[in-house]
């Protein structure tokens, strides 16, 4: 079978209509929400969304709770990336030596 768009990909099925840029978009999303992802359980490149929000490991059957479009959202890693963060401030500020070394 050969293959019928070379540019527009997943959005071939819109045609002429609604405008080029937001095809554009729209194929972004699209083709986030279809590919696979790398699940954090098992390590396999196994995630695919099930529904809005919720996506499942085919390798160790987990659900995952995630974003729409996407398994992880741009402020779901801001917020992870600062959490860790603090944790491990809050960790060296509580193992540090109360009194000084003579």
């Amino acid at each position: 079978m050969a293959k019928r768009t070379r540019k527009v990909g997943i959005c071939g099925k819109f045609g002429t209509r609604y405008g080029a840029s937001l095809r554009k978009m729209i194929k972004k999303f699209e083709e986030s929400q279809h590919s696979r992802y790398v699940c954090p359980f098992c390590g396999k490149n196994a995630i695919k969304r099930k529904a809005v929000g919720i996506w499942r490991c085919r390798g160790c059957g987990k659900n995952i709770a995630g974003g729409a479009w996407e398994l992880t959202t741009p402020a779901a890693l801001t917020i992870k990336a600062t959490v860790h963060r603090l944790k491990t401030v809050s960790y060296t500020h509580l193992t540090l030596p109360t009194t000084p070394y003579v």
